[in-house]
This record gives C-alpha cells, structure tokens and sequence, in this order.
C-alpha cells in the first residue's frame, strides 16, 4: 500500500507503478506505455528474426451497431485489459482467453456536438479504478473488477460545444484532463480532481484573461488581460487542451498542448499581419504548456505557431527523452509541419526541422523557435466581402501530423512520426460568436500533393532533423506507432494492415489484415512468459468526416470494431 498525495490511501494500483509503468512490461498503465509518452517497450522476445511467428491469439467484437473510429489505446492490469471503444464504451476482457468480464456503456444526451467522430482515445488506472472521459465533457470513475461507477463528474457544458475524447493522466493521485471543442468557441482548460473522490483540486484555463482556481478559490490569471487579444475576443479564445498531456517525473511538469486559436480567421484577432511586439499572437493557443501539477500554475511556455491562421493545432504530444548527447529534451512534431526539440527545464527553443514537403506558409523557423512566415501565403481578410484571398496551403489544417502519436526508440534514438503529405485551399469568411455553434470562419478544401501516397512513416533523428527513412502509404495514417527493445515499429494503415517495419531500415518484416481500417495505438506486453501485441481496428476519426478530396479516396473502406492480440508462442521465440 502507498499514498497519493492528493487521495490519502491506495491500494492496487500507486503513484510508484505509474512511474515505473514504461520499464515494467507485464502491465500497460498509462497512455503512451509510460507517462513520457515514448511509447517504447523494454522486451525483446519478440524481434526481427522471429517477428514471422507472431500470430493471432484472440479477437474481441465491440459488436451492435455502434462503429465509427477506434483511436483507443488499451491498457494491461491483473490479466485484464481494458480498452474504451466509440460512442463512451468502456470493456474488461479477460487477457488469456479474450472472453467479455464487464462493459460500461456511458449515456450519452442528445446534442453532443464532438467535431471529429465520436471517438475515445482511452483511460488510466489509479488504485482500484479505470477512469476516463466522454462525449458530453465527463469524466467516470469505475471499479476495475466490477465497472461499477465510483463516481462521475461534469468537465463543461456539453451544450456549448464541449466535449472530452483523450486518455486522462493521473499524477500524485489527481486525475487530470483536458477540454474538446476548439471549432466551437469554447476555452481550453486543464483540470485536477481528486482521484478517490473526484472534487476539483484546480482549474487553469489557458487562454490570456482567464481565472484559475485552488482548492475552490480563484488562483491566478492566465497570463496578462489582452496581452495578445484584442477586445473580449479572449473571452471566446479557443485553445482546446483536447489531446491531453505528459508528464516529466524529472522536472515534475505536466505538459498540455493547446488547440487553434478561436475563430480560424486571423483577420479578427489582430493576426492578419505583422504587428508590434507579440499583439496578435493570441497566447495560449498554438502552443505547448509546462504546468505544475500540485497547482496548475502555468511554469512555461512555447507557441508553435504564434498569430495562428490555417488551424494548426499545437496538441500534438510532446514526449520527454534524453539525446545522445546526455541532454535532457522534449520533442514534438507539430501539426504545422515542423519537427521540434525543446529544453526540459525551462521549455526553451533547441532546433526545428520540416518533416513534411512543399511547406507553404512558413519559410522556416529562426533562432528563437518564431516561424518566418511567408504572408502572401495567409488567407485573405473578408472584411469587406463575402470570402477573402483564397490560398493554397501546406500542410492541410489536418497536419502535417494530427492527434496520432509518434514513438521513441531507446534503442536507435530516432522518433517514428507518423505523417500526412497534404494540402488545402482555404480562405476566412466573415464569423461572429454563438454559443454552441461552429465558429470557424473559413472554408476548406484538402487535396493531396503527390499521386504516389498521403500518408507518410518517418523516422527523424531529433538531433539533426534527418529523415533516415520513410515507410510511404496510399491513404493517409491516422493511428499511432509502438517501438520495442526487438527492433521493431509497429502501425497500422486506414486499409486494415497492421505492419512492423525493421526500426533501422524501415523494411517490412510482417503484417496482418484486421479487416478494418486502424486508426488505434499498439501495445506490448509479457503475460504467461511470452510476449504479445495488441491492435484495436476501425475505421473512422477525421479524415472520413473533414478530408474533401482525400475522403473521397478512402470511402471504400469498411467499419468496424475489433481488439485484435497476437502472440509470441514461447516454442517458437527462438525460431528464425
């Protein structure tokens, strides 16, 4: 038995086994296999020379009718797995034989209003529970034995657009979350609750102008009141936290990355140009925070793309890792195109690189980590008429990579970044706010940029930026990547191909049809003495529902709703 700092007395799972979650394989505590996201398992029974003998041990059906996008990530506790599927679902299934132990279904309202599918990216286990979080902007409690609910309470107001899709992260005993709903004018917000009892410990909105609050007191504000806003276009700011977060024990810093800037059209927040000092670049959007976890008081910041104008996100995960050099860094790669190394005591700029092609609107990024943007390449101002300057732009405003998570090899050093090869025609249309409406501002269009392939596997040297290879796909990826100690990267295509790819050369060493498109995220682990690796199948997310021209190249592809699990059989793990 051990203590969490904020819950009093734990039994099951501690504070010490989330810590350790990434170098014990018999378990899968955590999004990200580890609370730095690395997403790199230890074990090394399964390799290059035998990968050939991974074969299917059990598939499990989510069933019924409810399909659409599987983005989940299970996790391994007790000989149980756990995994949360569409629609707010959550299941135990019992590891040996794949066999149903309980399922939760949330009730979900009418009038959720979720802007990428109806999607659940997975939970986190703490004690004796499983929490995670649901369409209409809840996050649940529920007894891992039993799924009986523990507790359940209100993130925001489903009505106004919010809504709750990533993986919670538990650290000292809060359950901390983020918000979704960047395209509807709410405002980004990280939040701490209690892990026994779910009462809010703090609040910080990340948006200048914002309150936050301790212990049920108003704290601090979110940086200086129209700082880099202009009238009480703050109040509406955008920013979604809607990825979640990770958390570096080294420095004791939850890092949370914020969604668009609310609206898209840039024109209105003091954006569409150049302007004195940093007015205009609308903090905390687009960027990445360093928070303390005990307070939520905001220690740093770094904007990726500051006066933010084509919907480039700044969720993306920012992963804690040490470089060859024995330095201390985080690494991102952001939806904007750019590949990004910062420092991990202060957040501080390092280097970036382009991991994408043909980048349009930035020439590149200068010494202090600030785009150098290329401004005939902005959307035009519709002031005063009906749409302003249309452009063609790269990336497309889904990313040069989106919410699919990259993995980090300890063994190569290298970063597998899954990305897209796209582009759009965009331009701002005149908007105003309403509550619970979409308030974008633009229109779109998402085309490819080469015949050849959208979806593109890279593996990035952080030091340099060098793409030392790149795995090509026909549709675009969608589905995060695992990395293992055997030499291994795992994946999984929108065609329903779950692959591994030797981790130096990028050649494919096997793969398997799941019979749906994959858009989930791998794990490993050991149960028995032999090793395993799970997938989760079906398609959905973004691209079907946002994707113009590029959704038009994937409408053939099949739902569905499957955890598929191989195995290693111990017989054969010396085969080659």
């Amino acid at each position: 038995m051990s203590f969490g700092l904020a819950g009093g007395a734990v039994a099951g799972v501690t504070e010490e086994d989330l810590l350790n979650d990434a170098t014990t394989p018999g378990d899968v505590l955590t999004n990200g296999m580890g609370r730095d996201l690395q997403r790199y398992s230890p074990l090394d029974t399964l390799n290059k020379d035998n990968i050939e003998n991974l074969f299917p041990a059990w598939a499990f059906s989510f069933g019924g009718e409810k399909q659409r996008g599987q983005e989940t990530q299970p996790l391994i506790y007790d000989g149980v797995m756990y995994v949360t599927g569409s629609y707010s679902r959550m299941y135990a299934i019992d590891l040996k034989t794949g066999e149903e132990l309980w399922q939760y279904d949330a009730r979900l309202p009418e009038g959720i209003l979720p802007c990428c599918d109806v999607i659940n990216r997975g939970g986190a286990i703490y004690g004796d529970n499983i929490y995670f979080g649901t369409l209409d902007a809840r996050i649940v409690a529920l007894d891992l034995k039993t799924g009986d609910v523990k507790w359940n309470k209100k993130i925001a107001d489903y009505k106004e657009g919010y809504s709750y899709t990533a993986a919670p992260l538990i650290v000292n005993g809060l359950v901390i979350t983020g918000n979704s709903g960047g395209e509807f004018g709410i405002v980004g917000e990280v939040q701490a609750r209690d892990a026994e009892t779910g009462d809010l410990v703090w609040t910080r909105p990340v948006i200048e102008g914002h309150m936050g609050t301790l212990n049920g007191e108003e704290s601090t504000m979110t940086g200086t009141l129209n700082a880099t806003w202009p009238g009480d276009m703050w109040k509406t700011g955008g920013g979604a936290t809607w990825l979640g977060g990770s958390y570096d024990a080294d420095t004791d810093t939850l890092v949370f990355g914020t969604g668009n800037p609310a609206p898209w059209n840039s024109h209105l927040r003091n954006a569409g140009t150049p302007t004195e000092g940093n007015k205009g670049d609308n903090l905390y959007a687009a960027s990445r925070l360093g928070i303390d976890p005990a307070t939520g008081e905001i220690k740093w910041h770094f904007q990726t793309t500051p006066r933010e104008g084509w919907d480039f996100d700044g969720v993306n995960e920012v992963v804690a890792f040490t470089d060859k050099d024995g330095n201390k860094r985080f690494a991102t790669a952001d939806r904007n195109g750019f590949f990004y190394v910062l420092n991990r005591e202060d957040g501080a700029f390092v280097n970036a690189t382009p991991f994408v092609s043909n980048i349009t609107w930035a020439e590149g990024i200068d010494e202090t980590g600030r785009p150098i943007y290329v401004e005939d390449a902005r959307p035009g101002n519709p002031l005063e008429a009906e749409k302003g300057q249309m452009v063609f732009s790269v990336p497309s405003f889904l990313g040069g990579k989106n919410w699919m998570p990259m993995a980090h090899s300890q063994k190569t050093g290298m970063f597998y970044v899954p990305s897209n090869e796209w582009g759009m025609d965009i331009w701002n249309e005149p908007i105003s706010y309403k509550k619970g409406a979409a308030y974008l501002g633009a229109g779109f269009t998402i085309k490819p940029i080469f015949e050849s392939h959208i979806g593109s596997l890279k593996a990035i040297e952080p030091e340099t930026g060098e793409i030392k290879w790149d795995f090509q796909n026909d549709a675009p990826l969608w589905g995060g990547v695992m990395t293992t100690a055997g030499g291994l990267v795992f994946f999984g295509t929108p065609e329903g191909e779950f692959i591994a790819l030797d981790d130096e050369t990028g050649e494919k060493l096997w793969s398997f049809q799941t019979g749906s498109g994959i858009v989930g995220q791998p794990v490993t682990y050991e149960f028995e003495g032999e090793q395993y690796v799970t997938i989760v199948s079906g398609w959905g997310g973004a691209v079907p529902l946002w994707g113009g021209e590029v959704a038009k190249k994937v409408n053939y592809l099949n739902q569905g709703g499957t955890v598929w699990t191989f195995k290693l059989p111990k017989q054969l793990a010396m085969a080659n």
